[in-house]
């Protein structure tokens, strides 16, 4: 599944095989560049296993049911991550709990496995809440709010990197921030994901120097589904995208993103190597979007159904049960029972989310500021004034 681009002046010679164990039948065959990686899988037991592969169908069912949702008016935009879950959930297991995350706006596996429920994915997504969750809260797992803003969360997981990076020299007494300085082992760090158009922002290129400059221990999670909305890849990088990170002097490779072995190995490797003073990672996951962008989307309009097909026939879920059933890990019983289970947990976060109630309009003015505002005074009394206009019999 190497996903070569032809040679030119601004880019010559091959690159290595994407990292994969997986082959796209699901058979284990792993990559000539999986080798240095392959250690990372030992003690794996069939039960992770198995949970990774209830986490990915139980994250399909409730996409599905969110997308009909949205199509019957009642969420106002959804977000598919169908065709992802494999880079999302091999990751995601790989973080430790004090490890810091933050996400672009699909990542629902990765919410899930954290502590966060679908239902308050789902809320943010009906406009009943402002953030969906309490990041503070250590039932949520330091998974951090979804971001709108294209490369934001960049920038965010940067600075919070930065400060593991600063609490661990005050815990050592160093003070020093000295150019080239080695890396401090920190025992925790952060993740970022985000897609391949958000590679085009500035926001993710100033915090690739950030995080090189100051040896953040940090690691960057680019799922290249191919295309940004309408844009492919190919318009917007000359070059595989793992190759602008080594620019910037981060560690980077290119993996299969639908195997979550390899998401899991790499992922593993580097976040291990982030907390222990080993810098700033960056992993590029070749997946691919088989749904819309948005639910506000139609992909027919812009890409081929033959290259959908293709990429359907690498549907990372069909792939890991062909593995699970060749390791005797899982059988019709377990799959049927999987299925079962994932779609009834979207239907009750189907009738849930349709019997939440509104929040409060005060509540919009709550936490703009950490004090007393008198512009936020100003707007919450024109507010008022405005709703009691519709009363009876108001003037």
């Amino acid at each position: 599944m190497a996903e070569q681009i032809s040679a030119s002046p601004l880019h010559s010679g091959a690159d290595p095989e994407p990292i994969r164990f997986l082959d796209e039948d699901g058979r284990f065959a792993p990559s000539g560049t999986a080798a240095e990686y392959a250690a990372e899988l030992e003690g794996v037991t069939d039960d992770e296993l198995r949970q990774w592969y209830v986490d990915m169908v139980a994250t399909r069912a409730f996409d599905t049911e969110c997308t009909h949702l949205q199509r019957q008016g009642q969420l106002a935009l959804w977000v598919p991550s169908v065709g992802q879950e494999g880079c999302q959930v091999g990751i995601a297991r790989a973080a430790e709990p004090q490890d810091h995350i933050f996400p672009a706006y699909r990542e629902h596996a990765i919410a899930r496995i954290r502590g966060v429920g679908f239902l308050q994915v789902a809320a943010q997504f009906r406009g009943l809440t402002h953030g969906g969750w309490d990041v503070t809260d250590p039932a949520n797992g330091n998974f951090h709010l979804y971001t709108l803003v294209l490369g934001a969360q960049t920038q965010h997981a940067t600075g919070n990197a930065l400060g593991q990076l600063l609490d661990a020299k005050r815990r050592a007494g160093v003070t020093a921030m000295d150019p080239g300085e080695t890396a401090t082992e920190t025992g925790e760090a952060t993740l970022v994901f985000y897609g391949d158009g958000t590679t085009s922002q500035g926001d993710a290129n100033e915090a690739m120097i950030f995080a090189a400059s100051y040896q953040t221990p940090e690691v960057f999670v680019v799922q290249n589904n191919r295309w940004a909305i309408s844009v492919p890849v190919e318009r917007q990088s000359r070059t595989p995208l793992y190759r602008r990170a080594l620019g910037f002097g981060l560690r980077a490779v290119q993996i299969d993103g639908n195997d979550p072995l390899a998401a899991y190995a790499v992922g593993r490797r580097y976040l291990r190597e982030a907390r222990t003073g080993g810098g700033p990672g960056y992993i590029e996951a070749l997946t691919y979007r088989i749904g819309a962008h948005t639910t506000s989307d139609d992909p027919t309009r812009y890409r081929e159904n033959e290259e959908l097909a293709a990429w359907q026939e690498r549907d990372p879920i069909q792939r890991f049960e062909r593995y699970l059933r060749d390791r005797g890990a899982i059988d019709d019983a377990f799959v049927e029972q999987t299925a079962a289970e994932a779609d009834a947990e979207a239907k009750r976060v189907r009738d849930a989310i349709l019997t939440l109630p509104a929040p409060d309009a005060d509540d919009m003015f709550a936490h703009v500021y950490s004090e007393p505002h008198p512009r936020i005074e100003e707007q919450r009394d024109w507010l008022a004034r405005y709703e009691a206009s519709f009363e009876e019999g108001a003037a």
